[in-house]
């Protein structure tokens, strides 16, 4: 992903969004539209949330350091981790609101409210498009992106309740829409937090342990693998460390042909492009991939 160009477009998107915003609260105040108020409230919140994914962006472009070895990779992931919350709670929110309107509707004047929802529509697709060629590839610009594709939906749900509340004085059809757009962004939402969640407890993304252990073993030097972790780092930055039980008269050079050939095999058959492994005689010879951590000594 070309980070500069990313940077532009969160510029861009950040700029677009806080004036969808204001002519949204203004419409609002306008036309009594307590719907396009509360699209305007969400376009603020998420203001916020792109604000803080273009911060976490730049952010992750340091350079590793000695506080910060391995980089700074994990605070786009954070901020994915914190816009899927934002998100959660955006849509229980929203849905409740769409409840209580459903016993207190609002009188609103449609002409004004249609004309305010149609510009902010626009303004929200441009900016779900802007996101999008960057979202497939990280997890904190698609977190971006499903507030933009929230904001889009959001966005056609007052649309259509505007026209038929301009011409046939449909008020139902505004909560209904409303509960339907934030079910979808609730399961969006709920699908980046976990991904999320799983980098930053450094679960094991979907790698099947028992092809890596049928590729260490295909090695004849290796007799054992154990103390197996496998985590994904970043987006694009997937690790391993293990022990593994070698012959003992392996020397030093052999070791690192050795360690080399099976990091080359693992990153071309699973993906995995960081391999430490610890070489060892008879420690562990027995054990299985995963040990559990307590009561135990690992080195």
């Amino acid at each position: 992903m070309n980070k500069d160009h990313t940077t532009k477009r969160y510029v861009f998107v950040t700029l677009l969004n806080v004036i969808i915003t204001i002519a949204e609260f203004l419409g609002g105040i306008l036309s009594g539209s307590l719907a396009l108020l509360s699209d305007a409230v969400h376009n603020l919140s998420d203001v916020g949330a792109i604000i803080l994914s273009f911060v976490a962006h730049l952010i992750s472009r340091r350079n590793r350091n000695q506080r910060k070895t391995f980089g700074y990779d994990r605070a786009e992931t954070l901020a994915a981790f914190t816009n899927g919350v934002v998100l959660i709670v955006i849509s229980v929110v929203l849905f409740v609101e769409a409840i209580q309107r459903f016993w207190k509707p609002e009188h609103i004047h449609g002409g004004i409210m249609l004309v305010v929802s149609i510009i902010g529509l626009v303004a929200n697709i441009i900016s779900m498009l802007a996101m999008h060629h960057d979202a497939k590839g990280n997890l904190n610009v698609r977190s971006t992106f499903i507030h933009m594709l929230s904001d889009a939906l959001s966005s056609v749900a007052v649309v259509i309740g505007a026209i038929f509340i301009y011409f046939w004085n449909v008020t139902w059809l505004d909560p209904v829409l409303t509960i339907l757009v934030s079910i979808f962004v609730l399961h969006e939402a709920y699908e980046i937090t976990m991904k999320a969640a799983n980098v930053l407890m450094e679960s094991n993304p979907n790698i099947d342990l028992n092809s890596v252990n049928d590729i260490v073993l295909s090695f004849p030097e290796v007799k054992n693998i154990h103390h197996v972790h496998v985590w994904r780092y970043s987006d694009d930055f997937i690790m391993m460390d293990a022990h593994i039980n070698v012959d003992r008269n392996l020397h030093a050079d052999e070791l690192e042909n050795l360690y080399q050939d099976i990091g080359k095999k693992l990153k071309s058959e699973l993906g995995i492009n960081h391999v430490t492994l610890q070489a060892e005689c008879e420690r562990g010879r027995n054990d299985k991939m995963i040990v559990p951590c307590r009561g135990t000594n690992e080195d």
